[in-house]
C-alpha cells in the first residue's frame, strides 16, 4: 500500500490523519478526533528541573539530521509501548514527506547515540506532531522543549497532539473541540497552496519551518523571528537561548 502525499498533506489540512492498529498491519485508517490534544505556543510547561537540563545541554539536538531513524526509534517496541501503529506504509509515506521537505525530526543525542526525539508534519504554520520517543530520562521532554521553542520563534501557531496523554498534560497540553481545532487549524495553513496539485509539493513546509529547523540542520543562517523580533539566529542555538524562548512573553 503507498499513500499518496498530496493526499496526505490535504488530509492535515482539514483535520484528518493516518493509523493503522499495529505495526504489521497493512492496511491504513484516516481519524478525526471529536476531541484534540494541542500544545498552545505560550502554555508549554517548563519545569525547573527540566530547564536546568535544558541549560546545562545534556543532550546534543539536531533537527532532521536523523529522521528515518527516529520514525523507526519511535515504530520499535518498548516495555511501556509493546506495539505501535507505525507500520510499513505510514513509515515510507512519512520518509517521502521527509525528502520533499514536509515531514521534520528533532534529535536528541547522548553522544554520538541517538536517544530521543520526535517527528511530524509541518504545513503553513502549524505542526502535526506524529510520535515521540525517549531512550534516557527526559529526552523526549528536551526534545518537545526544543520543538515548542523553535517554533515560537519560526511563527507558527498551532502545535497539533492529536490525542491527549497523561505526560502531554504534564507539558501543558489541552484537549478542545474539534470544531474549535478546525478553526485554529484553518488560520494556520491559510494560503498553503494545496489545491495548486503538485504545486504544493514544490513549495515545502514553508518560512515558518525554514525559521525553525534550518538552524538546527547544519543551515543556520542569520535571521528575525517573526514573533520574538528581538532574537536573531546565528550559528548553533544552545539550551540557554530555547530557555529564553520557552519563557519569553509575546
Amino acid at each position: 500500500m503507498t499513500i499518496d502525499p498530496l493526499l496526505l498533506l490535504q488530509a492535515y489540512a482539514i483535520g484528518v490523519f493516518p493509523m493503522s492498529d499495529d505495526r504489521q498491519a497493512e492496511d491504513v485508517y484516516w481519524v478525526e478526533p471529536k476531541r484534540r490534544a494541542i500544545l498552545p505556543l505560550d502554555g508549554f510547561h517548563l519545569s525547573r528541573s527540566l530547564s536546568k537540563t535544558i541549560r546545562q545541554n545534556r543532550f546534543r539536538i539536531t533537527a532532521n539530521r536523523a529522521f528515518s531513524d527516529i520514525v523507526a526509534l519511535c515504530a520499535e517496541s518498548a516495555s511501556d509501548r509493546p506495539s505501535t501503529w507505525i507500520n510499513g506504509p505510514i513509515e515510507r509515506a512519512y520518509r517521502h514527506l521527509h525528502e520533499i521537505g514536509f515531514a521534520h525530526s528533532i534529535e536528541c543525542w547522548d553522544g554520538e547515540e541517538l536517544v530521543g526525539g520526535l517527528y511530524g508534519v509541518a504545513l503553513g504554520r502549524a505542526f502535526f506532531g506524529e510520535s515521540m520517543v525517549s531512550r534516557r530520562t527526559d529526552a523526549s521532554k528536551v526534545a518537545l522543549a526544543w520543538l515548542v521553542a523553535r517554533m515560537r520563534f519560526g511563527g507558527f501557531t498551532l502545535l497539533d497532539c492529536q490525542f491527549m496523554t497523561d505526560h502531554l498534560s504534564t507539558l501543558g497540553a489541552v484537549e478542545i473541540a474539534q470544531r474549535d481545532y478546525l478553526q485554529l487549524l484553518g488560520v494556520a495553513v491559510d494560503g498553503v497552496p494545496l489545491g495548486a496539485g503538485e504545486g504544493v509539493l514544490a513549495a515545502g513546509s514553508g518560512v515558518a519551518a525554514e525559521l525553525a529547523f534550518a538552524p538546527l540542520s547544519g543551515a543556520a543562517r542569520t535571521a528575525a523571528s517573526p514573533l520574538s523580533p528581538n532574537f536573531t539566529v546565528s550559528g548553533p542555538v544552545s539550551g540557554h537561548s530555547i530557555v529564553q524562548l520557552l519563557t519569553q512573553t509575546s
